[in-house]
């Protein structure tokens, strides 16, 4: 194999393994912490990788280094570091709202610094050996970076696979395998022990992939409702949630499903005698039955979970039941481990579960229900997720103005909506019931329907836990139908109504937001503490209550002394966004001081700064939002996660091989490339959702291929921006290697960065805003780039 090639295929496989590597552990610390740590990882990742071009800068030693003994040792040594940072970071137990609390605080914040340092080390590998083939060969960066896209490309097709059949932990220990497996390959016919070394590394961490349960279940966070010690009767992992069932003796009649360690929902045992089911007269779920005039036809449940609504809806004579749900090992456990339990639900001729995401389901769906029943999606886990600010950081799409709008559509002339919410203490701080209310008022001003008060009833109940149920008609509420809800409040435990047209029930939030006028609910909503303003598909943080202005302000108080439900989550990305700038900093540019005469030496630092930061931002700020804008499209948050990566990588890697064509006409083709980006970003702002609107009823295949044309261009043009300029400042000084491994830890430096503060920005100001802020950072590296003079050779 020529050596250029055999260089290229080294950085695909070493690519591949890093973006295998990253995935898998956004999945294990989801289940082992929460899913908004993703964003650390992530983070750390690119610290990781950036980092290793500094440690290259600094190193004298790594500069005279054979380049083969580089990638050998990395390679070795990094897949070694797999499993050690795994047992690391299974082993270490870490409680988060300690953090807020004060309870041990420094105690936990250093067992997040182990998890931090554990995630960071292979990473700091890998980017040492890709600092190091980048330094060494400046003329063939373009292809050496296509070559490193592709590779995380490829990765991004696999890893979906790979976490259903082998689960997190044995693909983490499969992107070892990689590395080891590189390391040999490359070691082949030198003296020495690595390929013994590798050999060795590569066959422990294969029996660990063949036999994952060697692998020690990682100690959950305090929190968590499943812990190491707990007895399971069902544990398994999934590119949505690890799904774990567990019994309890006091109620020998339920299964508790819990969803990345958190009890989420339940199975009941059902025997198929409904007769038997007259629990249900008391309960919540009742509200719609009762309000409906005759028995529903159709019902639409989103969020089947455990199929408790199911069992509701065949007991109140409901005459179909399409019931969907998003998690495969969830529907499983009707199906399948638990069907004798929960009397084989999805034998019955009225039932047809589905395994989809509710709102892609319905915007394809083309039948019209009596009741669309959003089940209680999150009031399960209310109690534990919710005050973990588990929720905050997460987009739902299910609770917007569109899929309000979407949901109104598909009733029947008579139809309703039902949706409730778990409510920690209505009386203070019905966030989640205000939200929504305030939401559908938007949805119905947009149909033209002004009398909205007369479209939705509202009552709260405190069964096992507090739960709000909203009911929403596209029609007014009749007087029967009011009627009927009133009356069936004293048979539902605790139940309590709060709004209902015609009727003077209860006052406060949820009531103000129905009742004001336009303009004193605006400056209602500004003077409220909490943010409960409707919310839309641009935005969609419905979990996200507390105001990143009141959350600085109140930063330095002991969450002890505030509701713990509250601003947990917000907190936490602030730190999270902290820890990274702090460890870039720390990592990629406080190095430089060791090298500070050779680095005083580059000219242009602060052009190139400029240049390789604006990258670092507009990529991350590009990407997250395409990626958002994508998740209805393809119908699952995964499929547009590694759909869109996959895309973004592949094209971008195209993009910078193609950069070679146009390296020595620069300019000319900054403004060329800018020029595409400017018409990318108007269609996205305002063509992207006429167009996938318009195919969402196509075939998941043929979607996937369109969203691989929608982002083909910008990928393209995103990838010559790297290589252009790495090549100019390597040209600019006799220290290519130093100033190559100051764009890249500069570029990393912002990519850490990006990778929490797009969420932010996109929490306060929406997904369009920050894909503006995309291209106004690229423009500005156009004409930064452009002032930075070119000059051939090294």
């Amino acid at each position: 194999m020529a050596e250029g090639r055999r260089y290229h295929v080294t950085i695909l496989l070493i690519s591949f393994a890093a973006l295998l590597l990253e995935i898998s552990y956004t999945r294990f610390i989801s289940f082992k912490l929460f899913y908004y740590y993703t964003y650390l990882i992530i983070g750390l990742a690119l610290l990781g990788i950036g980092s290793g071009g500094v440690f290259v800068a600094i190193s004298s030693r790594l500069r005279r280094m054979d380049l083969d003994r580089i990638l050998i040792g990395g390679c070795v040594l990094g897949a070694a570091s797999v499993l050690v940072g795994y047992l690391l970071i299974a082993y270490t137990p870490v409680d988060t709202r300690s953090i807020w609390t004060g309870d041990a605080i420094g105690l936990n914040v250093g067992r997040l610094m182990i998890v931090c340092l554990s995630l960071f080390g292979t990473f700091l590998f890998v980017g040492v050996m890709i600092a190091t083939l980048f330094g060494r060969m400046p003329d063939d960066i373009s292809g050496l970076y296509f070559a490193d896209l592709i590779g995380a490309g490829i990765a991004c097709a696999f890893v979906v696979p790979a976490i259903k059949y082998l689960g997190p932990p044995a693909t983490i220990s499969a992107a070892g395998v990689i590395l080891a497996l590189t390391g040999v390959w490359l070691a082949r016919g030198r003296a020495g022990n690595w390929a013994t070394a590798g050999t060795i590394a590569a066959a422990v961490l294969a029996i660990t992939v063949a036999f994952p349960g060697l692998l020690p279940d990682p100690k959950t966070d305090a929190i968590k409702t499943i812990r190491p010690e707990t007895e399971t009767l069902f544990s398994k992992w999934n590119p949505v949630f690890r799904i774990d069932v567990t019994s309890n003796d006091e109620h020998p009649d339920v299964r508790y499903v819990h969803h990345d360690g958190l009890w989420g929902s339940a199975v009941h045992r059902f025997d198929g005698d409904l007769s038997k089911l007259s629990r249900f007269d008391k309960q919540d779920r009742s509200f719609p039955f009762r309000v409906l005039d005759d028995p529903p036809g159709k019902v639409l449940i989103i969020g089947a979970a455990g199929g408790h609504e199911i069992i509701a809806s065949l007991y109140f004579e409901a005459g179909q039941i399409n019931a969907v749900e998003l998690n495969p090992v969830t529907i499983s456990l009707l199906t399948t481990h638990l069907a004798d339990f929960s009397g084989h639900l999805n034998e019955n001729p009225k039932v047809n579960l589905i395994n989809d995401d509710g709102r892609s389901y319905l915007a394809r769906d083309s039948e019209r229900y009596d009741l669309i029943f959003f089940v209680a999606p999150d009031s399960y886990s209310a109690m534990n997720a919710a005050t973990a600010g588990a929720f905050v950081l997460s987009e739902s799409y299910l609770y917007t103005k569109e899929m309000i709008l979407e949901s109104l559509t598909h009733l029947t002339d008579n139809g309703i909506i039902c949706m409730q919410f778990g409510e920690i203490e209505f009386s203070r701080k019905p966030n989640r019931t205000a939200r929504y209310i305030a939401t559908a008022r938007e949805a119905f001003h947009e149909l033209g329907i002004e009398d909205h008060a007369a479209h939705m009833l509202v009552a709260t109940s405190h069964d096992f836990i507090p739960v709000s149920t909203i009911l929403l008609k596209r029609k007014p509420f009749t007087k029967g139908e009011i009627d009927r809800f009133l009356e069936n409040m004293p048979n539902v435990t605790g139940a309590v109504g709060q709004h209902a047209p015609g009727h003077q029930l209860q006052d406060g939030p949820v009531n103000k937001i129905i009742n004001l006028p336009d303009s004193a609910l605006e400056a209602w909503f500004e003077e409220h503490n909490y943010d409960v303003s409707p919310i839309t598909d641009d935005a969609p943080f419905f979990w996200h209550f507390s105001r990143f202005g009141d959350v600085i302000e109140q930063f330095s108080e002991k969450h002890g002394g505030i509701d713990p439900e509250d601003q947990i989550g917000e907190r936490l990305l602030l730190l999270l966004l902290a820890i990274s700038v702090v460890f870039a900093a720390a990592f990629l540019l406080l190095p430089f001081v060791a090298i500070r005469k050779e680095w005083a030496n580059l000219p242009m630092k602060v052009a190139s700064a400029v240049y390789f930061s604006s990258l670092g931002l507009g990529f991350m700020f590009f990407e997250v939002c395409l990626i958002q804008k994508l998740t209805l499209f393809l119908g699952y948050p995964t499929y547009s996660l590694t759909v869109t990566l996959m895309s973004i990588l592949i094209f971008t890697g195209i993009g910078s091989l193609m950069s070679e064509r146009y390296a020595a006409n620069r300019n000319a083709a900054l403004l060329t490339l800018l020029a595409v980006i400017v018409g990318l970003t108007v269609f996205y702002q305002f063509g992207l959702d006429a167009l996938t609107d318009s195919m969402q009823s196509s075939s998941l295949t043929l979607r996937v291929a369109v969203a691989f044309g929608i982002l083909a261009p910008l990928g393209l043009c995103l990838g010559a921006f790297m290589p252009l300029g790495l090549r100019t400042v390597a040209a600019l000084s006799p220290h290519a290697d130093e100033y190559v491994a100051w764009g890249w830890a500069v570029n990393g430096f912002f990519s850490v960065i990006g990778s929490v503060l797009t969420t932010v920005l996109s929490m306060t100001f929406g997904f369009r805003v920050v894909l503006l802020l995309g291209l106004a950072v690229y423009t500005l590296a156009v004409f930064t780039l452009r002032a930075i003079p070119m000059r051939l050779g090294r």
